[in-house]
């Protein structure tokens, strides 16, 4: 698959440079890009095996829902990256711009791989409910994976607490629900973030469904190369 292919190559890139920054520098702090590359790669592998169960014809059977909810689960790991950009210095900072080029390299990549993963999930809900049924399904994915960038940023819950600290994390959300405005801060970021996370898609979406009624000669001569969702379901 074409897509799995270049986030590979991507990732191989951004774990090399990772390493060059910790060799040149001996500061081992940005070495955790590393690690959230690699969670950011956990929806996509739980969407490709949840299309493969899907395909099957399993797509009402258990194995096909739990696959489905850790994807939702790990889903928020894939832009959470952005808020590494906690880590920047500040502007004098002696190395601020290639850190700063280095976690958005990061970031891009984990997005667009959760990205991809929310497009085959998309792609599923479309042809067993149909297409407004499957943008109702990316808004509140959106809604869903900005809270969980919020409990992972600034409450420092991990996607696996759900298993490990249930009890903290129902008593964290128990306490955002009854008074959301009590954290206003949080409550403005899950919602910019949640339309980030929504326009963001919504534009790689229609970069990826672009149709031309007369080709032009630069189209035709990248013609050859195809869309970089041509091998996903539409």
């Amino acid at each position: 698959m074409a897509p799995v292919l270049a986030l590979s190559f991507a990732s191989g890139c951004c774990v090399l440079m990772v390493t060059a920054r910790v060799a040149w520098t001996a500061n081992y702090r940005y070495i955790a890009l590393v690690w959230n590359l690699l969670l950011a790669w956990i929806p996509l592998v739980l969407a490709l095996l949840a299309e493969e169960k899907f395909q099957a014809g399993a797509g009402r059977d258990w194995r096909f829902g739990g696959l489905a909810a850790v994807w939702l689960l790990f889903f928020p790991n894939a832009p959470y990256i952005f808020t590494d950009l906690i880590h920047l210095n500040g502007y004098f900072a002696a190395h601020f711009w290639v850190d700063l080029t280095l976690i958005l390299c990061c970031a891009l990549t984990g997005f667009v791989s959760g990205f991809v993963s929310l497009f085959l999930m998309q792609g599923m809900v479309r042809k067993t409910f149909g297409s407004p049924a499957s943008w109702l399904f990316i808004a509140g994915v959106a809604v869903l994976s900005s809270f969980g960038v919020c409990l992972g940023r600034f409450m420092r819950f991990n996607s696996w607490d759900v298993l490990f600290k249930p009890m903290t994390l129902c008593h964290h959300l128990g306490g955002w629900i009854a008074d959301p405005f009590a954290q206003k801060f949080s409550l403005a970021f899950a919602a910019i973030f949640a339309a980030f996370t929504f326009i963001a898609y919504l534009m790689l979406y229609a970069l990826t469904h672009l149709q031309h009624s007369q080709p032009s000669v630069a189209a035709a001569a990248v013609a050859p190369l195809g869309r970089p969702f041509d091998v996903l379901p539409s």
